[in-house]
């Protein structure tokens, strides 16, 4: 192919270029270059080299040189709930109280394809402002929802993860289904959008309390005619769910041995939460394959509790980063990264900017089973990533200039660091997100009203 057709980016880069079971392993695999080169052609990622070894070969004309900038894999969001942007930052309850009173009523406005059709939009565009170039979301109850945030993220060219709620009691009327019509409506969602393009779907129970055992049948029967579809529920979150649970299953041992037993575990699971889990529980996780979504802002603002970092490592489960927008006070993994090192404080465990930035990045896509198509800089990967302005205020560019090594200006940014630091989003090879023209960028939808 002519080279032509390549694009050429200078800048710093830092990713990891192996996924680690330990995390003594990730200095060993994580990749800097304080200068370097990235080439880019049809979407995918050629080559990630130091600039010394590429200058007598390049023609210097051709390069976009963004040197000052760190660039970076694009973010993975593996647990978020795109309807409920726009109740961000209710108030002052807890999760079963959260659920009816905010929740609830707020999703019953995506029985509307318009209303659908401008959040989508929205959503999407807060994504790439922050600099999430892949999400594993939920949908409503109503299929309206997933069209049309498919159909915004398929003009994008994006990867995305994404479901209807399968939802059938302990919810309002107006938000409830049967398993048959719940059953009927997720196999027509997945006929038409899974594997379109850059897109997959996620059979999207709610969580156990609004699954019945015939709802969660009907869930094990699309899982098996359907298997490299991805299953995203929540799981152990809140105390009084977890007993909630117990009262509903009293046959099954523990909250997650309900979706086992439907046979809902396993590669491509991805559970959120997981704050109150049990031994075997934890051991039925690492069996099966499945995966876990930390979501830090989430389980610190509804009062749900602290995820144990060092024993998903101890047992060796796969791990991703959620922002679990609206109960998630923000779009922003620099944020939530921040947010999660706090969590680890509290328990004595030190979490690592080498460790949070690799949650966030091939580590997500491990978790969501995409690792081979996204997450770091290996050739033929698609070229998804976010270029970062690490010293946006007085006291960033201070931090900046006395940080010792990456390492440490990587902390800085995920402890400092905000939407302010997001000067760009590439998706697909392509930039859809510019921090200085973001009104007016590919991927924004002036004709719905709602600000890019």
């Amino acid at each position: 192919m002519n080279a032509d057709n390549e694009t050429l980016l200078r800048a710093s880069f830092f990713d990891f270029t192996r996924t680690v079971d330990q995390p003594e392993a990730l200095s060993d695999a994580a990749r800097y270059f304080a200068d370097g080169l990235l080439t880019l052609r049809a979407g995918k990622i050629v080559s990630l080299e130091s600039w010394s070894s590429a200058a007598l070969r390049v023609d210097s004309r051709r390069v976009t040189d963004l040197r000052g900038k760190l660039i970076v894999p694009g973010f993975i969001d593996t647990h978020i709930h795109y309807p409920q942007t726009e109740m961000m930052g209710a108030f002052g309850e807890q999760l079963l109280t959260w659920l009816n009173n905010y929740t609830f009523p707020v999703e019953q406005q995506y029985h509307c394809a318009t209303h659908a059709a401008k959040m989508s939009d929205f959503f999407l565009q807060q994504l790439l402002a922050n600099g999430t170039t892949t999400a594993l979301v939920f949908g409503t109850v109503h299929p309206q929802s997933v069209d049309a945030l498919f159909s915004a993220a398929e003009r994008l060219s994006m990867r995305l993860i994404a479901g209807k709620v399968m939802m059938d009691r302990n919810a309002p009327d107006y938000l409830t289904e049967t398993p048959e019509t719940s059953y009927q409506q997720t196999r027509a969602l997945i006929e038409r959008w899974h594997r379109r393009g850059r897109l997959g779907y996620a059979l999207t129970p709610r969580f156990a309390p609004t699954s019945s055992p015939q709802l969660l049948e009907r869930v094990g029967q699309l899982r098996r005619e359907f298997p490299d579809t991805w299953l995203h529920t929540h799981l152990s979150e809140n105390p009084q769910e977890v007993a909630w649970v117990r009262e509903l299953f009293p046959e099954r041992n523990g909250y997650l041995d309900v979706y086992h037993h439907y046979q809902l575990t396993g590669a491509r699971s991805v559970f959120a939460h997981c704050l109150h889990l049990q031994d075997h529980e934890w051991q039925c996780l690492h069996d099966t394959g499945s995966a876990i979504a930390f979501c830090p802002t989430s389980n610190l603002f509804l009062g749900s509790g602290l995820f144990d970092l060092k024993r998903c490592w101890q047992e060796n489960v796969r791990m991703g980063i959620g922002t679990d927008v609206g109960a998630g006070s923000t779009f922003n993994l620099l944020q939530t990264l921040g947010e999660a090192y706090k969590v680890g404080q509290l328990q004595h465990y030190k979490l690592t900017a080498c460790e949070a930035l690799y949650r966030a990045t091939l580590g997500g896509a491990q978790a969501l089973d995409l690792d081979d198509k996204i997450g770091n800089f290996a050739p033929g990967k698609e070229a998804d990533f976010v270029v970062l302005d690490p010293a946006v205020s007085p006291l960033q560019q201070l931090r900046h200039g006395n940080s010792k090594d990456i390492f440490e200006q990587l902390f800085v940014l995920m402890t400092l660091g905000d939407d302010r630091n997001i000067a760009q989003t590439w998706v697909n090879g392509q930039p859809v997100w510019q921090k200085e023209r973001a009104g007016s960028t590919p991927g924004c939808c002036p004709h719905t009203g709602v600000p890019g």
